[in-house]
């Protein structure tokens, strides 16, 4: 079945460029040149994905973000010139799911796309509780961890941590997210802490800690887990 795509983007030229790529690859695709048009239709005709750019006439991509987030759990990409850290985390605190920044690379785009829709497809986490990635098996009912059928011991804090991780395969997690999943709301700006049990986890499940495989860094803004 065909996955629709609803590009929200004012600039008429990129809008066109973005639909002739994406429809290349196989996906209907709509377009809103404005935010209140692009939400009206998120709510109408209820698309597999939405891509969306920050920099929108009326109510910009933010608020637009934040309204379908109240009402859908449709993915979000966001698409922006933007590059400061506060603004893609910002972006990704309203509940984005991952963001390419303009000029973007046409492969890492789709491929974006792709890691975003599979994880859509997936059973919803509350009914998994065996998670893969490579060699590593975590279980959340034996509250075990192997890598390469070895058991590894952690701690409880490393646990919630890598499940937490585990069970958002690919996203970007921004620090504030990690923090308040593991340690709660009252530790949300305790950056050093994170990175910190970041080093502990690497050491203990990644084949070379120095060039992780599994925890990927984005500076300045969180990690990613990657399962590709």
């Amino acid at each position: 079945m065909t996955s629709t795509i609803l590009v929200i983007e004012d600039e008429e030229g990129i809008a066109q460029l973005l639909q002739r790529l994406l429809e290349g690859a196989g996906y209907r695709v709509l377009v809103a040149l404005d935010g209140e048009t692009g939400y009206r239709m998120v709510l109408e005709e209820r698309p597999d994905l939405v891509l969306l750019d920050i920099m929108l006439p009326g109510i910009d991509g933010w608020e637009v973000c934040r309204r379908i987030r109240q009402v859908s759990t449709v993915p979000i990409l966001m698409l922006t010139a933007k590059t400061m850290t506060s603004d893609v985390v910002y972006g990704l605190e309203l509940g984005a799911d991952d963001y390419v920044t303009k000029p973007f690379e046409k492969d890492v785009l789709l491929a974006r796309i792709r890691a975003l829709l599979r994880r859509a497809g997936a059973p919803p986490a509350t009914e998994q509780r065996v998670y893969r990635c490579g060699e590593i098996v975590l279980d959340l009912d034996q509250h075990t961890v192997t890598v390469a059928g070895r058991s590894i011991a952690l701690t409880p804090l490393e646990f919630r941590l890598l499940s937490v991780m585990m069970r958002n395969p690919g996203r970007l997690l921004p620090h504030r997210y990690l923090l308040t999943q593991v340690w709660g709301p009252e530790y949300a700006e305790d950056i050093d802490n994170l990175k910190l049990y970041i080093h502990y986890l690497r050491r203990k499940i990644e084949p070379d800690p120095r060039h992780p495989r599994y925890i990927l860094t984005e500076w300045g803004i969180g990690y990613r887990f990657n399962c590709e």
